[in-house]
């Protein structure tokens, strides 16, 4: 793998890392709004 593939690949790598982190942060808000939501009712 030459210097450029890999800069290349890492750069990808990070930003799938960066939408799943947000996928998971996103998902944990929903399961507590829904939770507050449920209790509240």
């Amino acid at each position: 793998m030459t210097p450029e593939e890999e800069t290349e690949f890492r750069r990808r790598q990070r930003g799938r890392n960066l939408a799943l982190g947000g996928l998971l942060v996103f998902l944990a808000i929903l399961f507590y709004a829904i939770t507050l939501v449920k209790i509240g009712s």
